[in-house]
């Protein structure tokens, strides 16, 4: 069956790549393809293919082009309905699992037969009688069987006319392993009583009867050690994805005709409800029908506080029931919950590739066949001015082996993967690399108001009394009258005054009073709460203490609230949208970063400048219409700036988009969170300035190995056509490089979140 190209295109898994030369020859050849655009990732070992819309080209196709190549192509299989979804994850994690395994149990007997080739060359006093012969009964295997991933890669690709990584790899160990077996039964290195004296110095050297051995095994043992260390960071680096992926249940309790039937996740549908005992995962995105809990997200969200939930309450797949007995209606399953779109963030992030990795791809593919050419006038430069062939020979071999760029290769990708990964860790997803350049340039942050840098839900934040009046009692009656309201105005006075200490009686003859507030009788108190008027009806009118509380509140943009009871005012409250308590820390912690922080919203003005004072913000942007903000982020670019927005909501997402860097946070809503380039699972604004830490960490680990990858090609290079250099130290110092740029982008697991 011919597989379609959707419209999002298509992920292909490569196989058969062993550097990023390969990686680059394959993206090359698909590239040629009439109307694709294709980008092949060696670290993920995948190929990320978009067509254009009328194009005839196939998935079938596709791979076709990627096996006349000499590698292999597949269509990912889709998720069975029934299993969980970490099964996927699984069956890949095993793959790379034996893989691994076979690439360590060829290293290990390598390691096993080189050990004594390289002493015996390096310890002259081990050189007994015929030792040399011993040498090339341990190396030959060495190079035969644990080399013979270089050589069969190196003959694919010469069938097609190109050369890799492993075409210098192969090359310069079959030289080395030839010209020993020459010296040996054509030349005097097979004479009894032949030493072979070992220096570490910078210097050319004769060879004359020479035999490089240890050189043809010690490079294959080096190379296989890196290319180990590096599936195993690979894997380390997928680690925060599969740990995603298994967050989730792998079976519910669907309530079928009244009964519960145990199911697995797979086979769950919106609209199913289903049961959540205390200590269960929930199983899916969903509404809470029936039952009250606390509900522990401190898995996805990184919150340690439980979230109470009651009927009409969201709930998040792969969050633990703390507390009692759920029936929780399906919303989202499969592929839509947000676990499962965090996941894909993850992996597209991970998949993608960041402008510093397509030009070492384009480096990379040059520089191989540049190598071949340097090593081969090397050798004809020593041959021709006089030096003899043993000397021209151990030159190109060094040139050909300290050539091998597998750092440059690995220096974007696993620093990538590794960022990513750590990110996911700490509720931080990225969703392409592109972004990491975005971080370092932004010099402004624009922060949305309502959600963002406050709650986003009315609260009782002031309570004024009149003399004589206390605040419990206050309170207890007011709060009790409230309850029974659904405004939120009166939902946050109750919840406020339950949050203080207050026992809420039950209200008698309770009325609404529309447009007003409410009043009734609590404990035998006839009491009114709302507005100034509502009191001015029953002939009860504020002291001059409160009246001046009510205009400070309401200069300030806050809702006051009287309170009366038995014929007298007694109280204002105020309610507002209230400041995280972790807003000016976050502020503090942006302008930390060299970002100029920016309030923007459509409340009023003194809403707006009295969050802004309270939170450390100094310039506002206030009274915006939601199209209007799209056009403030323009006229900030078109003022020089380099523009990051912080926003939630749907009114959020084109300003998001627009922005340099959209931070949706991950509590809001999905257009927000579609419309951003980083997503902050947790609701608390510091998250974003560890965002940005994070990014600009993961950008500068790029930049060092880059470094570090280019330099030393650079630096070594020279020495070894100038002959400075031995093929044994030449290969040391190649594999330490990939293990330096491996080990360097490892570090970014340590990171760690200030908040």
């Amino acid at each position: 069956m011919t597989t379609a190209i959707g419209a999002h295109g298509v992920e292909l898994e490569i196989g058969g790549m062993t550097c990023a030369s390969c990686a680059a020859r394959i993206e090359k050849k698909l590239n040629r393809m009439e109307g694709v655009t294709a980008t092949v990732n060696y670290a993920t070992e995948k190929a990320q293919v978009t067509v254009a819309e009328g194009s005839t080209v196939a998935a079938a196709d596709l791979i076709a082009t990627v096996e006349r190549t000499g590698y292999t192509a597949t269509v990912p299989e889709p998720p069975a309905a029934e299993p969980s979804g970490s099964d996927a994850g699984d069956a890949a994690d095993d793959r790379d699992g034996a893989a691994l395994a076979a690439l360590r149990r060829r290293l290990l007997i390598s390691l096993v037969l080189t050990v004594p080739v390289v002493l015996m060359a390096m310890v002259p006093p081990l050189q007994f009688t015929n030792w040399q012969w011993l040498s090339l009964t341990l190396a030959a295997p060495v190079v035969a069987y644990g080399a013979w991933p270089f050589h069969r890669a190196a003959w694919t690709n010469l069938r097609h006319g190109a050369a890799t990584m492993d075409t210098l790899i192969s090359m310069g160990t079959l030289a080395a392993l030839g010209w020993s077996l020459w010296a040996l039964f054509f030349g005097t290195a097979g004479m009894p009583g032949m030493t072979h004296p070992f220096e570490l110095t910078l210097a050319r050297t004769d060879g004359s009867g020479a035999i490089y051995l240890e050189a043809a095994a010690g490079v294959t043992t080096f190379i296989l050690a890196g290319r180990s260390f590096e599936a195993r960071a690979k894997r380390k680096a997928g680690a925060a994805l599969r740990a995603l992926l298994e967050l989730g249940a792998k079976d519910v309790a669907v309530l079928r005709d009244g009964r519960e039937v145990r199911v697995p996740v797979g086979a769950l549908h919106v609209g199913d409800r289903f049961v959540v005992r205390p200590g269960e995962k929930i199983a899916t995105d969903g509404t809470v029908v029936e039952g009250a809990s606390a509900v522990d997200a401190s898995m996805l969200t990184g919150e340690s506080v439980p979230v109470e939930v009651s009927p009409g309450d969201g709930v998040t797949g792969a969050t633990v029931n703390a507390g009692g007995r759920l029936v929780v209606e399906a919303t989202r399953v499969g592929a839509d919950t947000q676990l499962a779109r965090m996941a894909r963030l993850v992996e597209d992030a991970q998949n993608g590739k960041a402008a510093a990795q397509r030009l070492a791809d384009r480096i990379s593919a040059v520089f191989v066949p540049l190598v071949i050419a340097l090593a081969l006038g090397t050798l004809g430069y020593w041959l021709a001015t006089g030096h003899g062939a043993v000397a021209a020979f151990t030159a190109a071999v060094a040139v050909l082996i300290i050539a091998c760029p597998c750092a440059l290769g690995l220096a974007t990708p696993t620093a990538l993967m590794v960022g990513t990964g750590r990110g996911a860790q700490l509720g931080i997803l990225l969703k392409g690399p592109e972004v990491l350049e975005s971080t370092r340039r932004v010099d402004t942050v624009v922060l949305d108001k309502t959600g963002t840098v406050t709650t986003g839900v009315m609260t009782l934040t002031g309570v004024h009394l009149a003399e004589g009046e206390t605040e419990p009692e206050v309170l207890r009656l007011a709060g009790a009258l409230e309850h029974a309201s659904e405004h939120p105005i009166a939902r946050a006075v109750a919840t406020g005054a339950e949050a203080r200490g207050a026992t809420l009686p039950a209200p008698e003859d309770f009325v609404n009073v529309p447009g007003l507030g409410v009043q009734g009788v609590v404990d035998g108190h006839a009491v009114l709460v709302g507005r100034e008027q509502l009191l001015h009806r029953w002939s009860q009118f504020l002291p001059p203490e409160l009246t001046a509380a009510k205009a400070a509140a309401e200069a300030a943009g806050r809702t006051a609230v009287t309170v009366g009871w038995d014929g007298a005012a007694r109280a204002v409250l105020v309610v507002s949208d209230a400041v995280k308590p972790t807003s000016a820390e976050a502020v503090r912690r942006l302008r930390a970063l060299g970002l100029t922080p920016v309030l923007l919203t459509g409340d009023h003005e003194a809403v707006a400048k009295s969050v802004a004072a309270e939170v450390g913000i100094d310039e506002v942007i206030a009274e915006v219409l939601p199209e209007d903000k799209v056009a403030v982020v323009a006229r900030l670019q078109s003022e020089g700036r380099s523009v990051a927005m912080v926003g939630d909501g749907v009114n959020d997402a084109a300003a998001l988009a627009r922005a340099d860097l959209g931070l949706a946070m991950g509590t809001g809503t999905d257009a927000a969170i579609e419309a951003g380039d980083l997503t902050l699972v947790r609701g608390d604004l510091r998250a974003a300035a560890d965002a940005i830490r994070l990014a600009r960490a993961t950008l500068g680990t790029i930049r060092t190995n880059l470094f570090w990858a280019f330099g030393y090609n650079v630096a070594a290079l020279p020495l070894a056509a100038a002959g400075l250099l031995n093929p044994m130290i030449a290969g040391a110092a190649m594999a330490f490089s990939s293990v330096f740029v491996v080990g360097n982008s490892l570090r970014l697991r340590r990171f760690r979140a200030l908040s």
